[in-house]
């Protein structure tokens, strides 16, 4: 299964506590996959996936909130290879609740319209996601309706993909509001509200509550880090290696010229040792040349006597 599969498999097993964080979950699967028709007296919502988990996470909810009961309706799609989960609430189907039971006005699917699916009325979203609890559980819906993630192993990238541009900035205002910052893209002319740095995807997972896909990615982070350092490190000492050699060989260059041209007797004592000891060490570090003179030199007076021998060689030149 996908790494996508395996987030919104996890999400699918979580279920919110509080009732009001149940409407959030709802009103995010009606709001980014349902489709309305008619009103909250006469009319119908209809929810419908290809992914199962979420048909029935979105029919234990209805039961959880509103102790409603819904059959699932599975159709093969053209292709014939997956199916289509469809799900539809109309008010002719769900009975009225007891009038003993006060506690709510109305039958059972004008509450469910007038508390999940009346997007539109005024401060509806506002008093919808008050809490930070409500706005989890919308951003977790809405990521089960359309998200999808990448396998981190290869790139970083999480994305929902939203009907109408309204939809995608209201996703993108829920999820500022705990300090991730998505963006827009237009995709086939839909909306795509993405993230693609590795931090704000750690932070919207644990947001959403995928602590299992959240430990996932972060030993993928990890072992990435450790592979990037490690190649730095190579790079880094492959680099200082060519220099190295780069240099020796430019030195024992000047010095064959110079035994060439005047011979290392014209040379003042400390440099045609220098001179001796780089042609018998060609490959040695400046700090290894210097334990080979006498007295030992550090590495700035060996630096120091080459630059000299440079200096020559390229006089003679």
């Amino acid at each position: 299964m996908s790494f996508s599969g395996d987030i919104k498999n996890e999400l699918a097993r979580r279920f919110p506590d509080e009732y009001h964080c149940l409407l959030a979950e709802l009103a995010a699967i009606i709001h980014y996959a349902g489709s309305l028709s008619g009103d909250a007296d006469c009319g119908s919502i209809v929810v419908e996936t290809e992914n199962v988990a979420l048909a029935k996470k979105y029919l234990r909810l209805l039961r959880r909130a509103f102790d409603i009961t819904l059959n699932l309706d599975i159709r093969k799609l053209p292709s014939g290879k997956r199916n289509l989960y469809r799900i539809e609430l109309s008010s002719e189907d769900v009975p009225a609740r007891d009038a003993a039971e006060t506690d709510y006005a109305g039958d059972r699917f004008s509450r469910v319209w007038r508390e999940t699916a009346d997007w539109e009325k005024p401060g509806f979203k506002e008093s919808l996601l008050e809490y930070p609890c409500c706005r989890r559980a919308f951003i977790r819906g809405a990521f089960l309706t359309s998200g999808s993630m990448s396998d981190p192993g290869k790139s970083y990238h999480f994305e929902v993909v939203c009907r109408t541009q309204e939809g995608a900035e209201e996703l993108c205002a829920v999820m500022e509001s705990f300090d991730i910052h998505p963006k827009i893209i237009l995709r086939k002319n839909k909306p795509v509200v993405y993230l693609k740095d590795s931090e704000s995807i750690v932070d919207v997972l644990n947001v959403m509550g995928a602590t299992g896909a959240l430990m996932r990615l972060e030993n993928v982070r990890i072992i990435k880090d450790m592979k990037n350092s490690a190649n730095r490190q190579s790079n880094c000492d492959s680099a200082n290696i060519n220099k190295i050699v780069r240099a020796a060989v430019r030195q024992v260059e000047d010095i064959r010229l110079i035994e060439r041209k005047i011979g290392f007797s014209q040379l003042p004592p400390m440099l045609r040792e220098m001179a001796q000891v780089r042609l018998e060490h060609p490959e040695e570090s400046l700090q290894e040349l210097g334990t080979y003179l006498n007295p030992p030199v550090g590495k700035s007076g060996v630096n120091h006597r080459l630059k000299k021998l440079s200096e020559i060689a390229e006089t003679l030149r």
